[in-house]
């Protein structure tokens, strides 16, 4: 699991000590990443969107609008559903 932010390096390391995340955290300061997923707003954040990408690339699923209380466990039933199934 790969988590993606429009933040600095320096930010992202603060934020993840502070949040203690279990995943590793991807800059993409130039907002090029962002973009190409159509998640960048006017503001130059990103919004906060989960995609469930397969081993091919190919994306599987799209979480908008979470409840950060029980996304965890939506993502890994999303998960253990598609592995599954063939892809």
């Amino acid at each position: 699991m790969l988590g993606v932010s429009t933040d600095d390096i320096a930010a992202q390391k603060q934020f993840t000590a502070k949040e203690k995340l279990n995943f590793r955290l991807l800059s993409d300061a130039d907002k090029k990443v962002s973009a190409a997923y159509g998640v960048l707003m006017d503001n130059g954040f990103a919004r906060r969107v989960t995609f469930v990408i397969d081993p091919r690339g190919v994306i599987r699923r799209i979480f908008e609008n979470m409840d950060v209380t029980q996304h965890s466990q939506e993502v890994a039933d999303a998960l253990k559903e598609l592995q599954g199934r063939k892809m």
